[in-house]
């Protein structure tokens, strides 16, 4: 299958996501095809502050287009924050998308999460992920420390790094004073949930093509990587982790 992704919102995001389709690919004993269109960083920020979604989604189609013209059978928008114009773009995309929403909403049910925490850009944070998480309560940041965490996802995805140490401590000195169960997402988990969402897709158009081999090589990375979702976790789970 070839895999069309739009990168570049930010870097560090489209590079994580390359390199864990790469990874998984290995570990299927298959060979990526794939093809990356870059989307601009600012122009998307910019949409996501006016929330002019359908802006957005009109600038992803274009570059979809580019992704079927290359061969491309599908597509991802490697961004969580991305995602505010995803049913918008479902609606004109010329590719079928994998939306990582559903997924993570559906791994958090799967691990029996009765609440999570969540840290994102502003829009991620009030909307509970854009109104995907159905599947437990929701806790945020609070106060100051709202502000702090947009703005150092939004200064990560411009620069393609981390620039400083102090991006989650106003999370986790809040919510280790609480003894709830919980979890924090970041684009570690959405990229996680998003390969297992490929594979799955991988595994489907190999059995209806009848290849059985494929389709089980894909089917035990998946597993595999289900299986080792609570480890790409850690850091969020240390973060979040009840103290007595």
């Amino acid at each position: 299958m070839h895999i069309g992704l739009i990168g570049g919102i930010g870097p560090a995001a489209t590079e994580f996501y390359y390199r864990g389709l790469i990874d998984r690919h290995a570990a299927a004993g298959t060979t990526p095809d794939l093809t990356i269109v870059h989307a601009d960083v600012r122009e998307m920020a910019a949409n996501l502050a006016s929330n002019n979604a359908q802006r957005q989604a009109e600038i992803f189609a274009c570059l979809i287009r580019r992704l079927a013209a290359a061969g491309a059978e599908l597509a991802a928008v490697t961004s969580m924050g991305g995602h505010f114009c995803i049913r918008e773009l479902e609606a004109i995309s010329p590719l079928p998308l994998l939306n990582a929403i559903p997924e993570v909403d559906a791994a958090i049910r799967q691990r029996k999460l009765r609440t999570i925490g969540l840290i994102g850009t502003r829009n991620v944070m009030e909307s509970g992920l854009y109104g995907g998480i159905t599947a437990a309560r929701i806790v945020r940041p609070e106060g100051d420390a709202f502000e702090q965490v947009h703005t150092a996802y939004i200064t990560m995805a411009g620069v393609g790094r981390v620039t400083d140490g102090r991006t989650a401590d106003p999370c986790s000195r809040r919510w280790r004073r609480r003894r709830q169960q919980r979890t924090a997402l970041g684009g570690a988990l959405a990229a996680s949930l998003l390969r297992a969402h490929v594979l799955r897709a991988i595994e489907r158009r190999a059995a209806a093509a009848g290849n059985e081999r494929n389709a089980r090589l894909a089917r035990a990375a998946r597993a595999r990587l289900v299986a080792q979702l609570g480890d790409g976790l850690r850091i969020a789970d240390a973060l979040a982790a009840p103290h007595a």
